[in-house]
This record gives C-alpha cells, structure tokens and sequence, in this order.
C-alpha cells in the first residue's frame, strides 16, 4: 500500500523540492500551508515539476499553534519537518527564532505520535555542529555540538543547536516507538521551484545582478536543494536512520571561486559578477550596522570542514558536484526573470 508523507510548510524552498521528489517516488503527499490562499500557487508550481494526480493533499496548520496538527497528522506513515522560522525583524534576540523553532519542533513531534507516525525527520542545520572557539578540528562531524553561547555564531545559528538538543531530550522522555532522525544541511542552494523562495539565496541574486561590489574572504560548504531532500527521504525510510544525526553537505567553495565560475561558466547570466575581494576590515565595519552581512563573520579564517560521510556510508547518499548546482540555480532565476 502506498504511504503517505507530512512535509511541513509546502511552500517553502527546501518544502516544495521534498513534495516533488516524494511525489516522483511515488508516494501519497501531505503538506501543510499557514494559509489555504497559496494553495493554487502551490499546486500550479508543483504541476511544472511532477504529475501529481490525486496524490497530493494540501492542508492549513501553522508551527506556532496546535489548530489543524491532529487533522494533519491523520493516516500519516512518515514526516518530513522542513519548514523553520528563518526571517525576523529582530535579528539580534536569539528567542525570536528559538521559541517558534523550539515549540514548532516538539508540536510537531507530539501531534506525529499521538498519531502513531512511524519516522519524523526534522531539519536542523550545520551551525548546530560547530567547534567551539579554539578548536583544533579540521573537519566538523555528526558529533560536534555548537555551544550555545559561541560568541562567533550568531542568534539564529544558536537557536538551531538549542532546538536540535530539545528534540533529543523530547525523544528521551518519549521513550515510544516512533523513529526520529535530524538532518544538518549547510549552505542550500540550488533551483527554486517557486519565484517568492529566492530569499534563501539573496546573496548569490545580488552577486549575479551586480549588487555586491566584489566577493568577501569567506567560503561556504554547500548541498544541493534536491540532494538535501534527497537525503532526508532516504534517512525517512532506513529503520538504521533512527535516533541519528546527518550532515548533508556536497563540497566547500570560497565565495571568489563562485563569483569566477559564473564569470567564467555562464558569461551571460554572469556578466554583471564581480571579482574583486573586499577586504576583511571593511566587512567587519558593515558588519556593524547591518544584520544580513553580520552573519558572515563568522565565516572569517573559518578552518574546518563539514563531513557528509556518514551519510554516504550509513545512507547510501551521493550529492551532485557544486558546479552543478551553481549552474541550475543561475538558470533557473535567470528563467524567472529574477535577475
């Protein structure tokens, strides 16, 4: 009999890839909204990607109140909770991500089994598997955690390490027979599936629209949108994936050798691009009057790597090159008209 998957927030950048693949493999979806209005929307940028029949159900329940989780969870096999509180207006008050991502994370757990769910698969993130300041690691596993008063990570990274540690310690007093496993992907890029998810990517938008005056001396460990999902099915459906942890990570690349490879590979779509590295102290000055470039400072003579393989090995995971996924996401927005 065919199961039927929970992803939570459809719309989503990370949420709507998990409904197409879910869909291609033949499952029955589920997925939830905060408002039904997006419903139409939905389905029209799904239907562009995969032919969903009668196979996808679209539901309205929001993380921050228990309305519609009961009613969502019915005849549920497995879960994917994807949808995160990502964007706030205060940056710097760690509780204004922490709270709905604690609270989302634990709702979504008890309604899934007290619906008697089989598998959750919660998407955590990198920054909650990071060394401490004056670590010798050089590369970063599934046993690193971030502390949570890391001067270097900012309010948002922080909170994804707390509400990972409340999820572990819910699965302990839960003590049932539900199987839970966490997913830490690092920087997602990738082709969007619709035009409103291109926030989680502003910086290379900027960079291909000539935004940015030149590239900072940071890099970043990137995955695939499809391969992070891909990963969290696969962790979804191995009974071994239970109580475990998984970095999904692809390759690292410095922020100037993306800037060069749309320079160099797609000279249309890149031609606006600049090179130029900006200097470490003027990113430390902006830093201070600007939330969205703060967050890079904790990239600043970063020295360590993110492992994927425990997930290749437990898994069977294989993500694509970085290359790869560099060029489908320019594509895609310069397909949308984004750029």
């Amino acid at each position: 009999m065919t199961e039927t998957v929970l992803v939570t927030g459809g719309t989503g950048f990370v949420g709507s890839w998990a409904v197409v693949r879910l869909l291609q493999q033949g499952y029955r979806v589920r997925t939830t909204v905060r408002s039904l209005r997006k419903q139409s929307m939905l389905r029209d940028a799904i239907a562009q990607q995969v032919d969903a029949n009668d196979r996808l159900e679209i539901v309205a329940a929001d993380l921050t109140s228990d309305d519609g989780w009961a009613d969502a969870m019915q005849g549920v096999d497995r879960v994917l909770h994807v949808a995160s509180p990502m964007h706030t207006d205060d940056s710097s008050d760690i509780n204004t991500f922490l709270v709905p991502q604690r609270d989302g994370d634990e709702r979504i757990l008890k309604f899934a089994a007290a619906a008697k769910v089989k598998h959750v698969v919660i998407t955590s993130a990198a920054a909650a598997a990071k060394p401490g300041e004056g670590s010798d690691a050089v590369t970063a596993d599934e046993t690193v955690w971030t502390q949570p008063n890391d001067p270097v990570q900012n309010p948002y990274q922080r909170s994804k390490a707390i509400a990972e540690k409340a999820t572990w310690d819910w699965v302990k007093q839960y003590g049932g027979d539900m199987q839970v496993s966490t997913v830490l992907p690092t920087a997602v890029f990738g082709p969007i599936i619709m035009p409103q998810n291109n926030s989680s990517q502003q910086l290379l938008v900027r960079m291909l629209k000539g935004q940015l005056p030149g590239t900072f001396n940071i890099g970043f460990d990137i995955v695939d949108v499809r391969d992070l999902v891909d990963l969290e099915i696969l962790a979804m459906q191995s009974d071994k994936a239970a109580g475990e942890r998984y970095l999904a990570v692809s390759e690292h690349m410095s922020m100037k050798d993306i800037a060069r490879y749309f320079k160099g590979n797609l000279p249309e779509i890149g031609r606006r691009v600049k090179t130029w590295t900006i200097p470490d102290w003027v990113l430390r000055v902006v830093a201070r009057f600007s939330a969205n470039v703060a967050v890079f400072i904790g990239l600043l003579g970063r020295d360590f790597r993110y492992s994927n393989r425990k997930a290749k090995e437990q898994l069977g995971w294989s993500p694509r090159p970085v290359t790869e996924t560099l060029h489908d996401s320019a594509e895609r927005m310069a397909e949308l008209n984004l750029l």
